[in-house]
């Protein structure tokens, strides 16, 4: 016996005899996709703010957070500050002191030279900036909003430096502010990212502490020796079994290659490997859980190595 079985579906039935229309999407659609594929998780905008500190030759970073970064991220710097002809400006994408033409990027030693982090939290979040410079007698705060200001900047009291506030962010994207409810979570890893900054701009001061509390839960002094500044981050039974690595290319008049930092022997155990990689200066992380250089060294040294810093 043969049945016959008919199912049309209602989405069958809705299959467009023609090819769907090609339209350009609206700015603000396009700066929100953007500013989300470049703040990820609040960690993803200590570090942008962190460096652009660091590129204003700061001595001293300061960073408070209030639920993991979410409601607040507030990074204080000692910095030389921000022009205030420069306000206008500050929170456009693509606006950057760093270079000026393509060129610039052969020899750019920045950290950060696109002009997109500022842009990019100013679509999912409210900003408001504090800055003075050298000579002035009072600093300027001004809000942002979607890349421009909110209202002129106003005179106000500061310190040398700048400060940079990031307020409820991904206000406005509910699905991925529901996957960030950790806040324990994003705090151990913006304490993680700092000290990982701290054993490599080991004569700049950090500090992290959640708001409202007295105490910071991180506080690094600047040193003269990064081996100390390791010792002072991880502790004294990693820093004893480092042992100094360098290497560079043969000929020291062409080179283009330098390495140098540290390596753990095979005295110290721990559960997982630790590695610390900086780039012409720029820390990444978010390779490594797959690098090639890791697996590297977990098969060239038979799992000995437990803990790995390079810098």
């Amino acid at each position: 016996m043969e049945f016959e079985t008919h199912c049309d579906t209602e989405a069958e039935a809705e299959v467009p005899k023609e090819p769907p229309k090609i339209h350009r999407l609206e700015e603000s659609v396009v700066n929100r996709i953007a500013a989300g594929e470049v703040i990820q998780r609040p960690v993803s905008a200590v570090k942008e703010l962190v460096e652009n500190s660091l590129d204003a030759h700061s001595s001293s970073i300061n960073v408070v957070v209030k639920d993991g970064g979410l409601k607040l991220i507030q990074v204080s710097d000692d910095g030389h500050g921000i022009r205030y002809d420069d306000l206008a400006i500050l929170c456009e994408r693509h606006t950057t002191s760093k270079l000026s033409t393509f060129e610039d990027l052969q020899s750019i030693k920045s950290m950060g030279f696109r002009g997109e982090a500022l842009a990019s939290m100013t679509y999912v979040a409210h900003v408001t900036v504090s800055t003075i410079t050298k000579g002035q007698l009072h600093g300027y705060r001004v809000s942002y909003r979607d890349g421009v200001m909110e209202h002129e900047p106003k005179p106000c009291a500061a310190v040398k430096g700048t400060q940079i506030m990031v307020e409820n962010l991904f206000y406005n994207m509910t699905a991925r502010r529901k996957t960030l409810q950790n806040s324990s979570n994003d705090f151990s890893n913006i304490e993680d990212l700092l000290k990982r900054f701290s054993i490599h701009h080991i004569s700049v001061n950090f500090s992290l502490r959640k708001h409202g509390a007295s105490g910071a839960d991180l506080h690094t002094v600047g040193t003269s020796s990064r081996l100390d500044a390791i010792r002072s981050v991880y502790g004294v039974s990693v820093a004893r079994t480092l042992i100094k690595i360098e290497t560079s290319d043969n000929n020291p008049s062409s080179s283009v290659f330098k390495m140098n930092g540290f390596i753990s022997d095979s005295n110290y155990v721990a559960k997982k490997i630790t590695m610390v990689l900086f780039i012409n200066g720029m820390y990444y992380c978010a390779y490594l859980k797959c690098s090639v250089l890791l697996w590297s060294i977990r098969i060239y040294h038979n799992e000995f190595i437990r803990c790995t810093v390079i810098l």
